[in-house]
């Protein structure tokens, strides 16, 4: 319990890239308003914006940290026999994040930890006896380590909708079984439109407006591919939200670009997905290399479902005046399919019942 008596839930929200963040931050807020607890996040990543409640700030434990080892994280044993995923022998920074959780498990004694994601995390709160709700990410999600993860949670979570499941994970049964797909969740979902309706708000200009979402780091964007789209879409405006290296400016909140863009352009992240279908923009979708096949099976499932996405596996040799086309002529109401902007309740729902 926290001191002012209110039930306490901890939060692990994962590092990389700003979507784990910018979800645990919506799905955390619903449960303050609705269920009136107390959540604390933990993670190497800084707090985000309207955070509400405590953060705690983990050490990292990247292979840079200083080690008490002439060992590599190349020559180490990271998985422990493929049990696990991340755990590199006698290094620092894993072992003072470990016993920072620990401390925060047995002084604040939280009701229920959600896990957005990390195995290692996983076990050591269930070790505590506090019971788990573990976010799922798409891909292959069959190996030893995702396997223990999911058994040992009370219960199992995936923000896209049930009909994507079959296309959008590789995984046993007894996980399949016990999956709940709750539906798209993003910080934009107030903005979901009644269906049918179109919420852009373009210009006249005869020019069309194409937004790329290039992320942080726009590492999957170098700038001749860049550059290439662009010469090819003399027809179109670009506006990239990413790196200046790429030409681009990062927004904290790309809401009014996105909306008034004709089409986007996006990876096929959970958070950039779940944004678009909550603004009901027409995008291309270019998957990115990512562990487990993430991006791809994501965009396998659009594909299958048949959403207001045209995928693009190869940015670099695409014929980008084409797929603008294609992608403009689509019916952006569709992404009610995908985000209907009810996730976020369903989630309260099910901490409800498991608190």
């Amino acid at each position: 319990m926290s001191a002012g008596g209110a039930a306490e839930i901890g939060w692990y929200v994962h590092h990389q890239g700003a979507g784990h963040l910018h979800r645990a931050t919506t799905l955390a807020q619903g449960l303050v308003d609705v269920l009136g607890v107390s959540v604390t996040g933990l993670s190497s990543a800084p707090a985000p914006s309207g955070w509400p409640g405590r953060w705690l700030h983990l050490p990292h434990d990247a292979p840079a940290e200083t080690a008490d080892t002439a060992d590599t994280a190349e020559r180490d044993d990271v998985t422990a026999s493929g049990r696990l995923h991340w755990v590199p022998r006698h290094h620092r920074g894993l072992a003072a994040r470990g016993a920072m959780i620990t401390r925060y498990l047995h002084e604040s004694a939280p009701r229920l930890m959600v896990v957005d994601v990390s195995v290692e995390v996983t076990l050591l709160s269930r070790l505590h006896g506090v019971p788990v709700v573990s976010v799922v990410v798409p891909g292959e999600r069959d190996d030893a380590a995702h396997v223990l993860g999911h058994d040992v949670s009370e219960a199992l979570v995936g923000f896209w909708p049930e009909a994507a499941t079959p296309s959008l994970m590789r995984a046993p049964s007894s996980t399949a079984r016990r999956l709940r797909a709750l539906g798209a969740v993003s910080r934009h979902d107030a903005d979901v439109a009644a269906p049918g309706a179109d919420r852009g708000v373009r210009t006249a200009s005869p020019r069309r407006s194409v937004v790329l979402l290039a992320g942080r780091g726009g590492d999957d964007w170098p700038p001749p591919t860049v550059d290439r789209a662009r010469e090819l879409t003399p027809d179109w405006s670009w506006t990239v939200l990413g790196p200046p290296e790429i030409g681009g400016r990062w927004h904290a909140d790309p809401r009014a670009v996105v909306r008034s863009a004709d089409v986007v352009v996006t990876h096929a992240g959970q958070n950039a997905l779940a944004e678009v279908a909550a603004l009901r923009r027409p995008c291309v979708v270019v998957p990115a290399a990512r562990p487990h096949d993430e991006q791809r099976a994501t965009a396998r499932a659009l594909a299958d479902l048949g959403l207001p996405a045209v995928v693009v596996d190869d940015p670099a040799g695409a014929d980008w005046s084409g797929v603008l086309q294609q992608a403009a002529g689509l019916d952006a109401s569709d992404w009610s399919r995908w985000n209907d902007g009810r996730a976020t309740g369903r989630f309260v729902r099910l901490v409800e019942a498991a608190l």
